[in-house]
């Protein structure tokens, strides 16, 4: 497989949006509005479909290379997703 400069640096973005809406879920009151309701909270976001669908499914895998480690991170914690758990998937993909 041919490597250039586009493709390396497009392996290695993050998605603005997805990144964003961790980033939003710092806040306590919007973490319980998302566990109480993921489909409303992801709606104000502009995800791409299987993205969506991976936020969904927890898919900790599909998503880490989608975003920063840390608000991966906090995502799984606000999501309610057991640490223990959180860095098993991320191990075991």
């Amino acid at each position: 497989m041919e490597m250039n400069m586009f493709s390396l640096t497009a392996s290695r973005m993050t998605d603005y949006w997805l990144s964003k809406l961790f980033f939003d879920l710092q806040d306590p009151a919007a973490a319980a509005e998302f566990r109480a309701d993921r489909e409303s909270v992801l709606g104000r976001y502009p995800i791409a479909g299987e993205v969506k669908q991976a936020v969904l499914a927890n898919d900790v895998t599909y998503l880490a290379q989608r975003t920063n480690p840390y608000l991966l991170r906090y995502f799984f914690f606000a999501a309610g997703m057991p640490e223990e758990e959180f860095r098993s998937r991320l191990r075991n993909g």
